[in-house]
């Protein structure tokens, strides 16, 4: 489900529609990286890396919605560019919702992904029946201009926490994040299925429409 989509500003910018621009990708994390030259094509895409922009931004927001503001504002206040965050994770219902907000960071930062899908399964074995292990991915996308135009939307994936980690083609808790209806983990799908049904499509699908509308100087590749 595809939900939350919120725009301000007129689409108006000081720029002619016949300019275009790139729509700055506010990370450097290479499996999202891919997930959005995939979803957004054919928007013309850069990333920090590219435009030499080193930022480091504390996600201290109560939200993925505030954690996705900072980073977004941040990029776009640093490169003078349209720039795009999202801020997502795992929302366990056994777990009151956790890790949220805090995925990235789960169990303290010496974990890498692996390690905190080991910790995710640990503190979930007590709770061996598939039907008692809920969970879903949230998604928040923010993109915001230096003018102050801004558009944000929000996607989910339901499923379930696997008992074993499987699958080798995802990232963070891929491995670990059963889907019914394919009857295997995210990390076991192929990119194209993969794109059909996560939460980061899902957010991009609902922003889509928006973003074209709020940043008509937006140019394609």
């Amino acid at each position: 489900m595809s939900e939350n989509i919120t725009c301000t500003g007129d689409g108006t910018s000081p720029l002619t529609r016949s300019s275009t621009l790139s729509l700055l990708l506010a990370t450097n994390n290479r499996g999202k990286l891919a997930e959005f030259k995939r979803l957004l094509a054919p928007i013309h895409l850069t990333t920090p890396d590219e435009i030499g922009v080193q930022l480091t931004v504390v996600e201290n927001g109560e939200t993925f919605a505030d954690n996705a503001t900072l980073k977004a504002q941040a990029f776009a206040d640093a490169s003078g560019s349209i720039a795009l965050a999202d801020d997502s994770g795992l929302e366990v219902d056994r777990l009151e919702g956790a890790p949220g907000v805090h995925s990235a960071r789960y169990g303290g930062e010496g974990l890498d992904d692996a390690g905190r899908c080991r910790l995710l399964l640990r503190n979930l074995s007590a709770t061996p029946r598939r039907e008692d292990r809920t969970a879903r991915f949230r998604c928040c996308l923010v993109a915001v201009a230096p003018d102050g135009r801004s558009c944000t939307a929000e996607g989910c994936c339901e499923g379930f926490i696997a008992v074993t980690a499987a699958g080798d083609d995802g990232f963070g808790y891929d491995p670990v994040f059963y889907l019914p209806d394919y009857g295997c983990t995210i990390a076991e799908l192929e990119p194209t299925d993969k794109d059909a049904v996560s939460h980061r499509a899902r957010a991009l699908e609902a922003l889509l429409p928006g973003l074209k509308a709020t940043f008509p100087e937006l140019g394609s590749t």
